[in-house]
């Protein structure tokens, strides 16, 4: 199954889409990846998904990816003594280290490392950012901070700190517990939440050890001032605008989006745009023009999926949100401006891998050739050549399971799982017959092979073959 968009969509599964008819009815619609939160519903849940998931992709015969977003460190108020209290703009009030506190003026915040790292002048967000604060002054156990823009605050709200960097563990022993248990299960992704550092990476790579790719979320402005080596040291990259659109000045977020979907394709990265894209189908059979615009500007910058979050998850209208998001991607991408905008925003090639899949990509496109079919043992080849954007079917071929379910989230890939022993030139038969089950071709129509001589070596694509179907 080749779809008619080579943007992908996932889409989170909750309440409204995990029975095994509506995860049928989603992937029908146009699913690619399905996203399990793991801020919600516990592994009896998550396994039953999972097991449905799988069932139906021996069903369909395609390769679907599953991606697990781990919860990660979340900053919440303690309880107060009636639950709730509004705050007035310009009003005095006291953060405490305890967990409830029931004065008037007080709002227990149960998390030592803010009250370690925050300084007089920080901003404290709550709730999504409906309420903001100012530190005024620090003490060992209170911080006195005023209000900036009132609202309603209530028990276990959430709070940002965009001025403040935190010495938190990234991995909490929830985290953990999870990880292993969605690996054990064969996730094919894992996204880690609130991502700081490039360093804050390490502890999760090693426990990944291999076993599925890694997402890091950028939601955090501090991670932009390192975003170049947590793209490096990730497999892929979910620009999470909830969290970051509370933290940074939201009329910085489309820039920021536009820095790191261009950056992801040069360092050949998949990049998920999420948060919010279709939000007004949670409840409405239909999306706003605006959200219908926002969908299709992630797709002119080149990001290789959009996301579905609430309106697949929790929403009324699931099915119809994935139906809309598939429409406003193959519109878009049938547009002439946007093999134009594509084609402008090709960068030179970083190094020879590059090089390799840069001049594949462009053969295929000067020779007007049927697809481009990639092996690739890792699937770093058909990273590389999907970060070219070329506008022909691309085909990758690999060994690997996991890695062909991986390609679920990479623009335009469609995988082949290839257990045969192959030699070189079985190789290039075998390109012309699976290639030929996906697209329709004819008799001298061409396509473009890249591939690795010793052939079936990891790391050793070096080898462009031009042919033709017979």
């Amino acid at each position: 199954m080749i779809r008619n968009r080579r943007a992908k969509i996932v889409a989170t599964v909750g309440p409204a889409s995990a029975a095994p008819f509506m995860l049928r009815s989603l992937f029908n619609k146009g699913v690619d990846t399905f996203r399990l939160n793991f801020s919600h519903g516990d592994h009896a849940g998550h396994s039953a998904v999972i097991k449905a998931i799988r069932s139906l992709e021996a069903e369909v015969g395609v390769p679907i990816g599953i991606l697990q977003d781990l919860q990660g460190p979340k900053i919440r108020l303690g309880r107060l003594g009636d639950g709730c209290r509004m705050l007035d703009r310009y009003e005095r009030v006291s953060f405490t280290l305890t967990e409830r506190d029931d004065e008037i003026t007080v709002l227990p915040l149960p998390h030592p490392e803010v009250f370690a790292a925050i300084e007089p002048g920080h901003r404290v967000f709550i709730d999504d950012g409906r309420v903001r604060l100012k530190i005024v002054e620090r003490r060992d156990d209170r911080l006195e901070a005023e209000v900036l823009e009132g609202g309603k605050v209530s028990d276990r709200k959430g709070v940002n700190l965009p001025d403040t960097v935190l010495d938190l563990p990234v991995l909490t022993e929830k985290d953990r517990a999870d990880l292993e248990f969605g690996l054990s299960q064969g996730v094919d992704w894992v996204a880690l939440s609130f991502v700081q550092k490039a360093r804050d990476l390490d502890e999760i790579l090693s426990l990944i050890a291999g076993r599925a790719g890694l997402v890091a979320k950028i939601e955090k402005p501090s991670a932009l001032s390192e975003i170049d080596a947590i793209v490096r040291k990730s497999d892929a990259i979910m620009i999470a605008r909830g969290d970051l659109g509370v933290e940074i000045p939201p009329e910085d977020v489309p820039a920021r989006q536009k820095e790191i979907i261009a950056l992801c394709r040069r360092e050949s990265r998949p990049v998920i745009v999420a948060t919010q894209m279709l939000e007004s189908m949670t409840a409405s059979p239909a999306p706003t023009r605006a959200e219908a615009s926002d969908v299709a500007t992630a797709v002119y910058d080149g990001a290789d999926a959009v996301m579905l979050s609430a309106e697949s998850a929790t929403g009324a209208f699931p099915c119809e949100a994935v139906e809309v998001m598939d429409r406003i991607i193959h519109r878009t991408e049938s547009h002439d401006f946007y093999a134009r905008t594509i084609a402008s925003s090709r960068e030179a090639p970083q190094g020879p891998a590059d090089a390799i899949a840069d001049t594949g990509a462009t053969l295929g496109g000067s020779l007007d050739a049927r697809c481009i079919v990639a092996y690739s043992m890792s699937g770093a080849t058909a990273a590389r050549v999907a970060a070219r954007r070329p506008m022909l079917p691309l085909i990758v071929v690999t060994r690997d399971a996991h890695v062909s379910r991986r390609m679920a989230l990479v623009w335009g890939a469609r995988s082949v799982l290839e257990n045969t022993v192959l030699d070189y030139d079985s190789m290039i038969s075998m390109a012309r017959e699976e290639s030929a089950k996906l697209i329709n071709c004819a008799v001298g129509d061409r396509l473009v092979i890249l591939a690795g001589v010793p052939f079936g070596q990891p790391g050793n694509t070096n080898n462009i073959r031009i042919a033709s179907y017979k």
